[in-house]
């Protein structure tokens, strides 16, 4: 028979065992959130040569084949896919940070390509014979040398600053060529295509220089990409496309190996 002071005890321990039970043995396990992941950056991260586009994504032409989204899902991060197709330093500066702050975990950025105008040196070295782009590779290297350094200082300096707590990365560019020429529509003689790698290894010890002076890592594509140039048995570039937006990027094999380096920076 239950007496007053059972009765009470009843009412009083069960709704306090009922608790410990909840706080302690039954709750569901509160899954922690996924890392976050800003992707910055020019053609080369949103995925231009891969021929596949998010449909909102215009002309910033992301893919879903592009490196930041692989190597988002590897990481299991919360990707900020902000680079866009013919991006330069100032344009990522005013209109790619947005996302950035203290609670970023990983940033990749890749820059520079579009300000020195490579893609226009290409197309002057492409084009047939008498006509030859000398003149043109001498102006990018001029602009590697004197005037990308400081737009480097400034681009890596402010992702720093935004994001403080993130592992950094300023993802480099290959080379493109291997002395051949294959392509019957673009005639790049091997005396241009050399200097055009010269002018490649001067942007991507430039890049290098200014990341770690800015105590940023750097992911140098050019050892991933040997023997994978246009031209090679197995290209990871594409060369003379059409679309002509496709030609001297990335396809979709060299995002992958794109993905493999970068993926190794920022695990550490």
């Amino acid at each position: 028979m239950e007496t007053p002071a059972m009765s009470v005890y009843r009412r009083i321990a069960w709704p306090a065992v009922l608790a410990m039970v909840v706080t302690f043995g039954l709750s569901s396990p509160v899954k922690a959130a996924a890392p976050a992941y800003t992707a910055l950056g020019d053609s080369y991260s949103s995925g231009v040569g891969t021929r596949e586009y998010y449909s909102d994504s215009g002309g910033c032409q992301r893919s879903p084949h592009a490196y930041p989204v692989i190597d988002a899902a590897r990481l299991g991060a919360a990707l900020t896919f902000a680079a866009c197709s013919g991006a330069k330093i100032p344009g990522i500066l005013s209109g790619q940070l947005g996302s950035l702050n203290a609670g970023t975990a990983y940033v990749t950025v890749s820059a520079g390509g579009n300000d020195l105008g490579w893609t226009s040196v290409i197309i002057q070295c492409a084009k047939p014979w008498p006509y030859t782009c000398w003149n043109e590779i001498d102006a990018a290297e001029n602009y590697i040398r004197n005037t990308l350094p400081g737009q480097l200082n400034q681009l890596y300096s402010t992702i720093k600053g935004r994001a403080p707590n993130a592992r950094i990365a300023a993802v480099g560019y290959p080379r493109l060529f291997n002395g051949e020429e294959c392509n019957a529509i673009a005639r790049i003689s091997p005396g241009e295509q050399s200097r055009l790698n010269s002018a490649a290894n001067l942007l991507a010890e430039t890049t290098k220089a200014r990341a770690l002076a800015n105590g940023i890592l750097f992911v140098d594509a050019r050892p991933a990409y040997s023997g994978h140039a246009v031209c090679d048995d197995v290209e990871w570039i594409n060369g003379t496309s059409w679309p002509i937006g496709e030609s001297y990027h990335p396809n979709r094999n060299g995002q992958v190996g794109y993905a493999g380096i970068v993926e190794a920076a920022l695990r550490g």
